[in-house]
């Protein structure tokens, strides 16, 4: 039977296979399972234990205990094995046993990524338990899970996870050779092998994607995608990724078509705002008062009539206080976080507005720019674009309008050049949700 197995099933580090045999009578017992599908104490309990005990005639024990059920045709021994069963050979009979644990009630829900119609549960630190929700998720003979140590000192497990048939040759002999070319002491983060596998100290857009939810996870391997998963973090890699799947939420695959459209048309609008916005504000103000009619740009002057320095001041006051608010709701305690940075920003606002120190039109300019940012649905992603506004607002001074077309002319060229393993990151594959019966999905990871 272990023969035979290793023909029908691709390599994984997590299936088991044992052959046991007795001490005594010499009997041999073949037993196969897939690790984070399988409870080893029933394991223990039912087979290896009364095997080696040999109180009881165990060929009789397997056809009287109703847990096990003979097995006659090979072809059902993959799915039997995904199905959390564990298969038994003994005196040239197979038998499968049900041994299928279930590891959702521990799970914590998913914080980064909420969606209010796909699954709320996110992996696990444990990544028996991680590999056991994904193989539920994807139950796929052709998945292979690899598992290497990283990190010289921690010697932190690393589990690879593929599709065989549908992974490209060329990305995981990148991603291996990348994973072996890791040098450092101490990995204990998955943000942290994020910055390792990125390569470019400078790179200014994310190239993986850092995710918990349980559902991209199994949508990033039917696309033939590469999952990390590090133990000790609840957090997996996925990789390659373009810059559009950034854009796409889990809940894209739940919504009808209609409003997932509009839903990602926002998303690329907010981009534009919280990217150019302040940098507009400056443009407009200082070079270029004319794009607007006459009467809008009369009441943007008079805003700032009583506004003591250049507009560009003003801008980079209110954006420094909003980073300062978001990484305060950060690091403060969650109990008083919420309340002591909504009552700070509403009164800090209102005081800077009333003392001249910023015009209303600011205030206005900076919420949208905070609210847009926030639309972004992939975290690391959001906080990418958080610095591209900065960038521009110096084109902005020293160029007017033209600076602000310049910075995004020169973020494209940056798009366009970046590859994630071997992929282009600027290339949309196009919307392949109608294929093989996916309604309302996206076809993105």
């Amino acid at each position: 039977m272990l023969d035979r197995l290793k023909i029908i099933l691709s390599p994984a580090e997590d299936l088991i296979q044992n052959e046991i045999q007795h001490p005594i009578t010499g009997q041999k017992l073949e037993l196969a399972y897939f690790l984070p599908l399988i409870d080893e104490q029933k394991i223990h309990a039912f087979i290896t234990v009364p095997f080696s005990k040999n109180e009881y005639p165990f060929m009789n024990l397997l056809k009287s205990n109703p847990n096990f059920t003979k097995v006659t045709d090979p072809a059902t021994w993959s799915d039997l094995l995904l199905r959390g069963q564990a298969l038994i050979e003994f005196q040239d009979q197979i038998f499968s046993f049900d041994a299928m644990k279930f590891s959702y009630t521990d799970l914590s829900e998913a914080k980064l990524e909420t969606s209010i119609l796909g699954p709320q549960n996110s992996l696990s630190e444990d990544p028996i338990i991680s590999l056991n929700i994904i193989r539920n998720a994807y139950v796929s003979p052709e998945l292979v899970i690899d598992k290497m140590n990283v990190g010289n000192l921690s010697r932190t497990g690393l589990y690879i996870i593929y599709d065989q048939r549908k992974v490209n040759k060329h990305t995981l002999d990148l991603v291996m050779n990348k994973l072996a070319s890791v040098h450092l002491d101490l990995i204990q983060s998955t943000g942290q092998l994020e910055r390792l596998l990125n390569g470019k100290k400078y790179q200014l857009f994310p190239t993986l994607l850092i995710t918990e939810r349980i559902d991209r996870i199994g949508r990033a391997l039917s696309f033939g995608k590469v999952v990390l998963v590090l133990k000790g973090s609840q957090y997996a890699i996925i990789l390659p990724v373009t810059f559009f799947d950034f854009m796409h939420a889990v809940e894209d695959h739940y919504e009808s078509i209609w409003m997932t459209k509009l839903l990602i048309f926002l998303r690329y609008v907010a981009l534009f705002i919280t990217t150019t916005l302040p940098g507009l504000y400056i443009a407009i103000l200082s070079y270029n008062p004319e794009v607007f009619r006459l009467q809008l740009t009369f009441s943007l002057v008079a805003s700032r009539s009583i506004v003591p320095y250049p507009s560009f001041i003003e801008v980079i006051i209110m954006l420094l206080m909003i980073e300062m608010l978001l990484e305060s709701s950060i690091r403060i305690p969650k109990l008083i976080g919420s309340t002591s940075t909504t009552v700070g920003g509403l009164i800090l606002g209102s005081a800077i507005q009333q003392a001249g120190l910023v015009s209303s039109i600011m205030i206005i300019v900076t919420s949208l720019v905070a609210i847009s940012n926030f639309v972004l649905p992939i975290h690391t992603m959001s906080l990418a674009i958080r610095f591209l506004k900065y960038p521009i607002i110096v084109f902005a001074i020293f160029f007017g309008l033209a600076g602000v077309v310049l910075g995004l002319f020169l973020y494209i060229i940056s798009l366009c050049s970046t590859r994630s393993f071997g992929e282009y990151y600027f290339r949309y594959r196009g919307d392949v949700s109608t294929k093989k019966g996916d309604i309302g999905g996206t076809g993105t990871a």
